[in-house]
């Protein structure tokens, strides 16, 4: 990728539904050469898919959080497993410092949202967890 990807990038990430035209003028190159590059980043799989943003009210999971947990010893393949299976998880990060993992989380409501944090900390394996709700995105 050069310097001209990561701008196109930028742009699709942006706006996925921009015309090829209006990128190719705001990039200073052809139409042909937008296009050649989009499906040249998708056959190579840097561009796995194009999606749309929707407000919040439309989102299907009105409650999201971010759970970030400890794992007791080398139980962390069988807990990633575990929580891979909740439909309440939407990904599972590993990362470094005081925490093992990081678990994206999304219910359509509170009560779901208690329910799924209670079975989550009985997955044997996590020693500690600590749960912040998002609030807003920007």
């Amino acid at each position: 990728m050069d310097a001209l990807d990561l701008r196109l990038i930028a742009l699709l990430r942006a706006d996925a539904r921009r015309s090829v035209a209006s990128m190719a003028e705001e990039l200073e190159v052809s139409r042909a050469t937008v296009q050649n590059r989009i499906d040249k980043l998708v056959e190579r799989r840097l561009v796995l898919g194009f999606t749309v943003r929707t407000a919040p009210e439309v989102a299907p999971h009105r409650v999201r959080a971010v759970m970030l947990v400890a794992v007791e010893g080398q139980h962390a393949s069988a807990v990633i497993k575990e929580l891979r299976g909740y439909p309440e998880v939407l990904a599972v990060h590993s990362t470094n410092g005081r925490w093992d993992l990081v678990v994206e989380l999304g219910t359509d409501g509170l009560p779901a949202f208690d329910a799924a944090l209670r079975r989550i900390r009985t997955i044997r394996g996590i020693s500690n967890s600590e749960t912040s709700l998002l609030l807003s995105t920007h």
